[in-house]
């Protein structure tokens, strides 16, 4: 399962790359509500319906991931501070970057979605056990300009728990291809052979 980033998709770049390289995968990817409780409680009702092997999430959708327990997860340069985000550059109306299943082509984020994601902040990390912390990788660009949160996911999961690739915040094929599938294959496979996480 993947969970796409801000003004994003189910059918962005990053979807249709895993697809084409995860040969025998079956990749769900839902298109996200602008409130970010109702995503929080589609992503669960998602994995409850689906059982997913793992989910994956990117920058807003690491954000979502993290908080999507007892599942095995990755979040790449997750963005645990939404609020701040949109306040520079992203309030008023906004253009998705991908194609919709329900056709919009642009939202609006205001004040209430800012004090919205505000509350989520204060409470998203409540759920850390270190049950949790054996279920989650955080992958992080060398190079990402947007946002900078290992050492706070360093600070919570453990450093061990971080891994960095070559690359900037959004993931291109090659990063796709080469770091993050066999990752997830990685963390699959120890899963399944019913072997703990490290």
């Amino acid at each position: 399962m993947y969970v796409h980033g801000f003004a994003s998709s189910g059918s962005s770049g990053t979807v249709m790359t895993l697809r084409r390289y995860m040969t025998g995968w079956r990749v769900v990817a839902p298109d996200l509500p602008v409130d970010p409780f109702e995503a929080l409680q589609l992503l669960r009702d998602m994995v409850e319906r689906e059982q997913p092997d793992i989910v994956v999430g990117t920058s807003m959708g690491g954000m979502y991931t993290q908080q999507l327990w007892g599942v095995p997860r990755i979040v790449v340069n997750p963005s645990f501070e939404m609020s701040r985000s949109l306040l520079f550059g992203k309030m008023g109306r906004n253009k998705y970057t991908s194609k919709r299943q329900d056709g919009a082509t642009e939202f609006r984020i205001d004040k209430g979605v800012v004090e919205r994601f505000k509350l989520m902040e204060k409470e998203q990390f409540n759920g850390i056990t270190d049950d949790e912390k054996a279920f989650v990788v955080g992958l992080f660009g060398d190079k990402d300009p947007v946002v900078h949160f290992q050492p706070l996911m360093a600070q919570l999961y453990g450093e061990e728990r971080c891994r960095w690739f070559q690359g900037e915040h959004r993931l291109n094929d090659t990063v796709v291809k080469k770091v993050l599938i066999p990752l997830i294959d990685e963390l699959v496979g120890i899963k399944d052979e019913g072997e703990k996480w490290y």
